[in-house]
């Protein structure tokens, strides 16, 4: 990063630089042939410069090795790679989860400035910052936590803020609902952390265009249930504690994206501060524009890279009239996929098809004294008019009973649905109750083409069921999108290395069926090896370059998402 080069560095890049020039003057030159014969063709001098081009390196050394003969400390190399990282950690040779960083002190001057901005809404505690340092649920650890973490009441804050960051250089983590997945909240360079929790207001709702404008830090959970007495919903339903922000920053979905689609689909427009302190908005509140680039879906996904969201236009929809909630049990997870397969293709307008494996549905049983077969399961929503589910739900009994599926029953009642739909959005915690308490998990997610959904998950399912660590599979059956949950001991290498080896092929089996490595989880620390392999390096230094453009000190929650090993 910029501020870790010292003033001698700078002074070899400049011999070097000037190195350079000589040399390609003098090979200019030396092109005519002697004697007066005519220039040589435009291929020999091509030739010639292709083979001078070895020696440059050379000629770089011989100049600026007296620039650096006085000065023998270790420095960056002056790259548009990213140095702070080890280049093994998050690239595509990593099999570790501690993302290793460099990290200075912040200036005190840096610290004055930041409580002259938010008075008492700051702190250094050390365990507040090792609260924020390290995810709830994440897998990835870090070897540094933020030096500071602040708490921004308003988008003047977080301008502020960001402004006195880029003027010391001092790396920015954004941090919502801390439910992100891999390694998108840790610090490994330090820094200040930017709690949004404060920032929740809902600055307009709009009925009749179907749509309202909020603040980060309020949660999807809260909005809906200030958006219930409307008649209306958000349609996106990540884990419990996600933040509006935090799931936009993620390009979250959830178990309603098979209707309503993901966070891309949903937003409408951001306002965002990028590096330099400029505030962005993306849009206008049109439901289409055709304006100018897309910076909207640009920053949706970007988890923070690009800039810090302070404001969000979001899409709303009409709380169904009503719903249906089914139950059917099968004998192999491959037949439960077949039957999500073979719904969608019938062109059933279900919201939600949710598919449990055995080892999930044993650890509902015991978390929540229920007497489930514990089977492949497969739990579907139909909504609509009350004759319009309920035609749905019949056609899908039948397409159940073709795929040698059994027990399909389906309930109507307000409670007995919010009760299976609860069940199954503790589906997580459910794990953790079934494991001794020290274990950890890797909580992985994969998506591939409908057509290949039942293919993919039983390769992966016979991989996780040949190990002996406790693994279940979920999934969001309706678009290819499912989840791996592996619990292990991490005081035991062993069971930490099994665990990351499972990752990685099932990963790696999603690959090879022209899936992705993360459907909604997003990319952070944990993902960013699978890159190269599923864009190719073309588009990966595309990403680079629109990241050094906007971000040019790297200061945007560095070492995320864009692999270390990219230069451009």
């Amino acid at each position: 990063m910029g501020f870790l080069f010292s003033s001698s560095s700078r002074a070899a890049s400049a011999a070097a630089a000037a190195s350079r020039i000589r040399l390609h003057r003098f090979l200019r030159a030396s092109l005519p042939s002697a004697g007066g014969h005519p220039p040589q063709s435009d291929a020999n001098a091509d030739r010639l410069l292709s083979w001078s081009r070895a020696l440059i390196p050379l000629a770089v050394a011989a100049s600026a090795g007296a620039a650096l003969a006085f000065d023998l400390r270790r420095v960056a190399a002056p790259s548009l790679c990213d140095p702070g990282l080890d280049l093994r950690v998050g690239g595509k040779d990593s099999t570790d989860r501690v993302v290793k960083g460099g990290r200075r002190e912040v200036p005190e001057g840096f610290i004055r400035e930041l409580e002259d901005i938010l008075q008492d809404n700051l702190t250094q505690d050390y365990e507040e910052r090792c609260f924020h340092g390290k995810p709830h649920n994440s897998f990835h650890k870090s070897v540094n936590v933020p030096d500071v973490v602040v708490f921004p009441r308003s988008q003047d804050d977080v301008q502020k803020i960001v402004m006195a960051c880029n003027k010391y250089k001092v790396p920015i983590v954004p941090y919502g609902g801390a439910t992100s997945i891999e390694g998108q909240t840790l610090a490994p360079h330090g820094g200040v952390c930017i709690d949004m929790s404060p920032m929740k207001k809902i600055k307009s709702l709009n009925v009749e265009d179907l749509d309202i404008v909020v603040e980060p830090g309020i949660g999807w959970i809260e909005l809906n249930e200030y958006l219930k007495p409307y008649g209306l919903f958000f349609p996106l339903d990540p884990g419990p504690g996600a933040t509006i922000g935090g799931m936009c920053a993620t390009r979250c979905s959830g178990s309603l994206a098979v209707r309503y689609g993901t966070m891309r689909d949903n937003v409408i427009n951001l306002r965002a501060v990028l590096a330099n302190g400029e505030v962005v908005k993306t849009g206008s509140r049109a439901r289409k524009s055709a304006a100018g680039y897309d910076l909207t879906r640009l920053l949706i996904g970007s988890e923070g890279t690009l800039g810090i969201i302070t404001e969000v236009t979001l899409r709303l929809q009409r709380l169904p009239e009503y719903s249906v909630v089914a139950m059917c049990n099968f004998q192999s997870i491959k037949e439960a996929a077949d039957v999500a397969i073979a719904t969608m293709h019938a062109g059933i307008q279900v919201s939600r098809v949710e598919l449990l494996d055995e080892a999930q549905v044993k650890a509902i049983n015991m978390a929540n004294s229920k007497n489930l077969a514990e089977v492949p399961t497969l739990m579907f929503e139909f909504i609509g008019t009350e004759a319009y589910a309920r035609e749905q739900a019949l056609i899908v009994q039948k397409i159940v009973s073709e795929h040698n599926g059994s027990d399909f029953v389906y309930v109507e009642d307000a409670d007995a649905k919010e009760e299976l739909w609860k069940i199954r959005k503790g589906a997580l915690w459910a794990i953790y109750a079934m494991a001794p308490n020290n274990y950890e998990a890797i909580i992985t997610d994969v998506c591939v083409p409908l057509s290949r959904l039942a293919e993919c998950i039983s390769k992966s399912k016979e991989v996780l069921d040949a190990s002996e660590l406790m693994c279940v599979v979920i999934a969001h059956a309706g678009d290819g999108n499912f989840h791996a949950v592996v619990m292990f001991d991490p005081a035991q290498e062993e069971q930490r290395q099994e665990a990351e080896r499972l990752n990685h092929l099932m990963v790696h089996t999603a690959l090879s069926m022209e899936g992705t490595c993360t459907g909604e989880h997003g990319v952070g620390t944990g993902k960013m090896k699978y890159l190269e392999t599923e864009l190719g390096m073309g588009a990966l230094r595309t990403m680079k370059r629109i990241k050094s453009a906007l971000d040019p000190n790297n200061i945007m929650n560095p070492g995320k998402l864009i692999p270390p090993h990219v230069c451009i």
